[in-house]
């Protein structure tokens, strides 16, 4: 994050050089985001939801799977590899967030992971699901959890993976605190999708996966360039620079959640650490089961999918749906 605040800064500097150009920064970025979306088109179908454009990859068959990716990323983080693989006995429903990849934002209420969960929980409605486990990871743990708490009745069972889902200490820096700043928000996304290289979000990418190495063809399936559109930066800043509030909110509540609950987290995770949101968070369920995973970092998914896969079956076990 401190290496993209730099070139950030670099890149409003040449902004401020460039003066009164912000219609050729425009029109850069504009041009840069329909070969994106061009290269990086959906996965899955997009349905409409209450007005607002929902997209989501289904594959498999059997109990119903939710799978909601983290910050910045879409369903492609999930159906790299690991979807197909929990498609062979789960229906796997793996949705964008909203803001992100190919799902709309709601507004003002795009950072709000409650609201995320509604949207995405009437989108899973219209899809017919029922009694879901509901698997997160990272942000997405936290909208799973409020997946869980808007509907206990019907949610079988969470799996939280390297879940954002307690309030930390401290307070956010680099790059999203620049975005807090009006000259931040104006000039940030428009500069970044205009002129950052791709290969910059491919060194984010390497550090987010440390102690573990980006999977080969991960890079270039996972299309960085669909997180570097204007409104995708955006989106994404804001459900950042928010969460901590919201969890605030929603961790009073967690101990009415009391269907199964599977936390897994990496012992080497320093992006989201376990000691500050995997422990507390497995104390505050009253049915949880704690996994550390001694040697993983952030992306347990893909450094260990198997203990993913045991996990979402465990989960599914025990709310008796296998």
């Amino acid at each position: 994050m401190r290496r993209l605040a730099y070139t950030l800064m670099g890149l409003a500097l040449t902004g401020l050089m460039l003066g009164g150009c912000g219609r050729v920064v425009d029109a850069r970025a504009s041009a840069r985001e329909a070969a994106f979306e061009a290269e990086f088109p959906p996965t899955g179908q997009l349905i409409d939801v209450q007005g607002t454009t929902v997209h989501v990859d289904i594959r498999g068959s059997g109990p119903d799977l939710i799978l909601l990716h983290g910050a910045s990323g879409s369903s492609r983080d999930f159906t790299f590899a690991l979807a197909d693989r929990l498609a062979e006995r789960y229906r796997v429903l793996a949705f964008d967030r909203p803001g992100l990849g190919w799902t709309e934002d709601i507004g003002a209420q795009t950072p709000n992971p409650i609201a995320q969960a509604e949207l995405l929980r009437a989108a899973a409605d219209q899809l017919g699901v029922r009694r879901p486990v509901v698997l997160g990871h990272s942000y997405g743990g936290a909208v799973a959890l409020a997946w869980g708490l808007r509907a206990p009745g019907d949610t079988a069972a969470l799996v939280i993976v390297s879940g954002a889902t307690m309030p930390w200490p401290g307070t956010l820096t680099g790059w999203y605190a620049f975005l807090e700043t009006p000259f931040g928000d104006r000039v940030g996304p428009p500069l970044l999708t205009a002129l950052a290289p791709v290969s910059l979000g491919n060194r984010i990418m390497a550090g987010i996966f440390e102690p573990q190495a980006v999977p080969p063809g991960y890079a270039d399936y996972i299309g960085v360039g669909l997180a570097a559109r204007r409104g995708n930066y955006r989106a994404n800043a804001s459900q950042i620079n928010s969460l901590r509030a919201y969890l605030r909110v929603m961790s009073p509540q967690y101990p009415r959640l009391t269907m199964p609950v599977e936390v897994i987290h990496g012992a080497r995770d320093t992006i989201v650490p376990a000691s500050v949101h995997a422990l507390p968070l497995s104390d505050a369920l009253p049915d949880a089961a704690l996994t550390i995973l001694p040697d993983q970092g952030h992306m347990p998914q893909h450094g260990d999918p198997q203990a993913i896969i045991e996990a979402v079956d465990r989960a599914a076990a025990r709310a008796g749906l296998r």
